[in-house]
């Protein structure tokens, strides 16, 4: 199996439009904030979609999900690489925000499933890291992929449909999944089901100390990051207009060229750190340990990273971005580790997907905040465009780590009195 959940990462990542997606809004003559506010839209669908998705998956089964998941991301790169107006994108953000909902968390809890059967519950940080690895690697080859299509095409639609032939092999993937990482479905099931077992999750979650602690963490972390991330983009383009080397090949060639060997670096960096975050756990004396540290080197590269933006250093802003992008991975494995501790084998893909939803709230508020700022230091300054996207999250990451640690430890104990309820 754990050649079928890493082919599941390395095609899930085949996303070919990736390294291009601000670009490709840019092109169609979007504002930052009118991609804001796209993105925003994107996260908003997917908070109101994450949990009731994961109680679906926990009660009807996970493996349908996952397909309804791929069939969702499918239309949405159709529509994506057919969109002509602002409306059409927003569309295709709902098909796709429909995808992630039904996604996130869910495969995670297949993951652990398994190792519950083969009794290897205790390595999670480790075969999740390795299996995050290849997702890494597999964004390395979309990214090699991606450069040549924009290379030859140079229009990014193209990007969108041809994402589509990856997907429909995950699709065919899922099919060779064991019916035991189903989880537990129930036989009949009714929506009244569904709203019991939401709210006994969110119930149990707001109640549990460290439960919230990590909610919390994974808003200010996960959630500002994943709105930070793609502004890499631009940073780039910008860096290559700068470079005269490259001035022969046009805009958008120089551009792909220097996205892809920017990219290609960060992926295969990411997913070393993935496949060594367990070392990092353990070296540091477990996971929340692991997370206290990671949160002291994110503080660091986004303190350095807002004079590098403000003047326009570009070619070092890049090694920054980088460097976050390793820290996230590192980060992430630890972080979903910490989740599975408290939750049992019936909720949890819930409760992973209510971490999932706690980031899609935090990117939902400040993506469009960022895209605001943005637009606005580009009208009227002071300094170059983009450095209020590294002050936000830079404050964040500081009244985190002034926070008290609440957290009771870093490996909680396992409920022990039945599905549906977490340690104290």
């Amino acid at each position: 199996m754990l050649r079928r959940f890493s082919l599941y990462g390395f095609l899930k990542n085949q996303r070919y439009f990736e390294p291009f997606i601000i670009l490709y809004f840019l092109q169609q003559g979007l504002s930052f904030t009118q991609i804001g506010l796209l993105i925003g839209f994107r996260e908003l669908c997917i908070n109101l979609l994450e949990v009731p998705s994961g109680a679906f998956a926990d009660l009807f089964g996970r493996r349908r999900c996952m397909m309804l998941s791929f069939a969702a991301y499918i239309a949405s790169f159709a529509l994506f690489g057919a969109s002509r107006s602002y409306a059409q994108l927003f569309a295709a953000m709902f098909f796709f925000s429909i995808g992630e909902a039904f996604r996130t968390g869910t495969h995670k809890a297949m993951i652990f499933t398994w190792l519950r059967v083969e009794g290897r519950l205790a390595e999670r940080t480790k075969v999740y890291g390795y299996t995050r690895s290849w997702s890494k690697i597999g964004s390395a080859v979309s990214t090699i992929v991606a450069v040549a299509i924009v290379w030859y095409a140079q229009d990014y639609a193209w990007v969108f449909f041809l994402a589509i032939i990856p997907y429909v092999a995950g699709l065919i993937n899922f099919a060779g999944y064991p019916k035991e990482l189903e989880g537990r479905p129930a036989s009949r099931v009714h929506l009244r089901d569904v709203y019991t077992h939401l709210c006994r999750c969110i119930g149990d979650a707001a109640k549990v100390r460290g439960l919230r602690r990590l909610v919390v963490e994974s808003m200010s972390f996960e959630g500002v990051y994943k709105a930070v991330e793609d502004y890499l983009q631009p940073v780039v383009k910008n860096l290559a207009l700068l470079l005269p080397v490259l001035a022969w090949l046009g805009d958008t060639r120089r551009s792909a060229l220097l996205i892809g060997v920017v990219y290609l670096a960060l992926y295969l960096g990411s997913a070393w750190a993935s496949r060594g975050a367990h070392l990092l756990v353990a070296r540091a004396g477990g996971e929340t340990q692991g997370s206290r540290a990671l949160w002291k080197i994110v503080l660091a590269t986004y303190v350095v990273l807002v004079p590098l933006l403000y003047f326009g250093l570009y070619q070092a802003a890049v090694v920054a971005f980088v460097l976050l992008a390793m820290v996230q991975n590192l980060w992430q494995p630890a972080l979903i580790s910490r989740f599975e501790a408290y939750a049992g084998e019936a909720e949890g893909a819930t409760v992973l997907s209510i971490e999932s939803q706690a980031r899609a709230i935090a990117t939902m508020v400040v993506a469009p905040v960022f895209g605001m700022a943005v637009d606005y230091v580009r009208a009227n300054g002071p300094g170059a465009e983009f450095w209020p996207v590294a002050l936000i999250p830079a404050a964040i990451a500081l009244a985190m780590l002034l926070t008290p640690l609440r957290e009771a430890s870093s490996q909680p104990a396992k409920p022990t009195a039945g599905p549906g309820r977490f340690p104290q």
